[in-house]
């Protein structure tokens, strides 16, 4: 049941359309600057050559994981949890910092086009080649499908909920125009409208939300009618209050998130050690240097700076429906709503091209990454291995629009975007262990990863969609469907690995050489390899982890601090976190770049 409340449609003027058509005049003329220098290899057209600088790379990603569907993800998070709601993605800047010292340069000494690619440099035999086929077509189909569908269902409900259009001409026309930039201008195309269309969606959010404070007449009355309506514990509270009567956020709940889901479940832009989009972009970078600081501005932009505008809309919409906060209401169309309350003549043309910006830069990575575990990872090493790179680029393109076919077909099929995300946390928990550990320790092998795989997704399948009561209710929480799948999925991995032989010496050796993981988990392999010098600086690494996620807390709780109200609290969150900023720099500096780096 959606909600019944009717809103007023926005009605677009002149200068709308025309704010809207030069928006996407721009993003064509973009991928056809960059057809010519994509269409030179594989690496152009996926990996930029090699060649993006940190700051554009890490860019790329946050306009990446600014999708349509991510405000209003969290506009429902808020209205049916409260803010601390956002739990459910803030636990995984933990498993974000942890990439950036631990994983990022490591990912870009592997030198891979794909993070599917790794398996071929640290298993051997015919699991490796099919546990490669089986992860590129696993994730660039049903996975990447599934992504791509939520994000077109979500812009389609912005647009009809705001503007009262109809779905499909909204569906038709944005896919059709991202298809073709992406199609003809590759990563360089992706990462420079990327770069464009992440400031023009957090410049439209960050006016809509002031525009929304102001409608409603002032934070002062949006905190006092959301406290009388609601009661501030439940709401307002950043940290959930355990001992409120309304458990919006049991306390179990909360410490799964912040304590299991960060490094065991998979999840698109948050994969314990890196993977997907994230690991396209830090390989696509120009040294490890450039890797590492690309995911440091990522995992603070991600976490700290983006989400309080979408927070604010979020509130002001529950002040105004409150009928988007009862069983079974539409409460992620509570963000359109504001805007078609609020928004003015103009505002309007800028923010629809903000949402459509936030999609695209999406949309866009998507079909890309998916089409590169196509033909990277499947089409090239076992359909056609001695093909020429004008071949590749041409099937590439292809596998590009097949991909955003089925996405669009997905998204038609989809309910809600919470209900998207938490289906795909709890079928790949249990597999982050896995990711992280087997650049650690030597005695991962590729049926770990076969079998982690395997078993989270049928448990997580099953716990979501077999496991009901007669009424066609789930017998389990989210939260406890995430718990129960982590935990058997790595009871299972461990004893399959334990039971199937380790890989090849050879194999470890050159991983070893080309990678120089460092810890105990690779003396074995050092003593066969003596002339290898691996990381040593590990304890370092994980001094400067610990800092970067105080850090980010410090940083997001603290702009929201002073957003209430709380100047004091504030100004002392703020001083943590350029503490911590300040003992990162000086590690870094002390160790050097070239220690961390090599």
């Amino acid at each position: 049941m959606e909600t019944t409340q009717v809103v007023n449609v926005m009605h677009l003027t002149g200068l709308d359309f025309a704010i809207i058509a030069a928006y996407f005049v721009i993003s064509l003329g973009i991928g056809v600057l960059f057809s010519k220098r994509a269409g030179e290899s594989m690496e152009e057209y996926f990996i930029s050559g090699r060649a993006l600088p940190w700051w554009l790379a890490g860019t790329s990603m946050v306009a990446t994981t600014f999708a349509a569907d991510t405000p209003l993800a969290v506009t429902g998070l808020v209205i049916t949890n409260g803010i601390a709601g956002n739990w459910v993605w803030w636990s995984m800047a933990i498993g974000g910092m942890l990439t950036v010292f631990f994983f990022a340069r490591l990912w870009r000494r592997a030198e891979v086009l794909t993070d599917v690619e790794l398996i071929d440099l640290r298993y051997s035999g015919k699991t490796a080649k099919v546990l490669r086929v089986f992860r590129a077509l696993y994730l660039a189909i049903p996975i990447n499908c599934l992504i791509v569908g939520w994000v077109t269902m979500a812009i389609v409900k912005v647009m009809k909920v705001s503007l009262g259009a109809n779905e499909w001409t909204v569906l038709i026309i944005s896919l059709v125009i991202t298809g073709i930039y992406s199609v003809l201008s590759g990563l360089w195309g992706v990462a420079i409208t990327d770069f464009v269309q992440f400031i023009i969606a957090m410049t439209g959010c960050i006016i809509l939300a002031v525009l929304a404070v102001k409608d409603v007449g002032g934070l002062s009355t949006l905190i006092a009618g959301i406290t009388e309506k609601y009661g501030a514990t439940n709401t307002l509270k950043f940290i959930p209050d355990f001992h409120s009567s309304q458990e919006w956020m049991p306390v179990q709940a909360f410490l799964i998130f912040l304590g299991v889901t960060w490094w065991a479940s998979w999840y698109p832009g948050a994969e314990p050690g890196g993977g997907g989009y994230v690991v396209q972009r830090m390989a696509s970078c120009k040294d490890e240097r450039h890797s590492v600081l690309a995911t440091l501005w990522f995992q603070v932009a991600h976490y700290a700076l983006r989400p309080w505008p979408w927070i604010i809309v979020a509130l002001c919409a529950l002040y105004y429906y409150p009928q988007l906060h009862l069983p079974n209401a539409d409460a992620n169309a509570g963000f359109p709503m504001i805007m078609a309350k609020v928004l003015p003549p103009g505002m309007r043309g800028l923010m629809i091209v903000a949402f459509f910006a936030a999609f695209m830069s999406t949309l866009a990575t998507q079909i890309n990454w998916g089409a590169s575990y196509v033909i990277n990872d499947f089409y090239k090493p076992f359909i056609k291995p001695s093909a020429s790179s004008k071949h590749y680029i041409f099937v590439s393109r292809i596998a590009t629009v097949v991909i955003l076919f089925i996405g669009a077909v997905v998204s038609t099929k989809l309910g809600s975007v919470e209900q998207a995300w938490k289906i795909m946390l709890t079928i790949g928990a249990g597999t982050g262990m896995v990711f992280l550990l087997r650049w650690f320790w030597w005695r991962i092998n590729a049926w770990a990863e076969i079998s982690a795989m395997v078993a989270s997704l049928i448990i997580g399948c099953f716990l979501i969609f077999g496991f009901k009561d007669e009424n066609g209710v789930s017998k389990l929480k989210d939260y406890n469907q995430i718990l129960i799948t982590a935990i058997s999925t790595m009871v299972i991995w461990v004893v399959v690995m334990f039971l199937t032989p380790p890989e090849s010496e050879e194999k470890l050796i050159s991983f070893f050489r080309k990678v120089r993981p460092g810890g105990p988990g690779w003396r074995r392999i050092q003593k066969k390899a003596p002339d290898v010098i691996p990381d040593k600086n590990l304890g370092v690494c994980f001094v400067a982890w610990i800092l970067a996620s105080v850090m980010v807390y410090s940083v997001l709780f603290g702009i929201g601090k002073l957003i209430f109200g709380f100047k004091s609290l504030a100004i002392l969150l703020f001083c943590v976190a350029i503490f911590c900023a300040g003992c990162i720099y000086i590690i870094l500096s002390k160790f050097g770049w070239k220690e961390i780096t090599k």
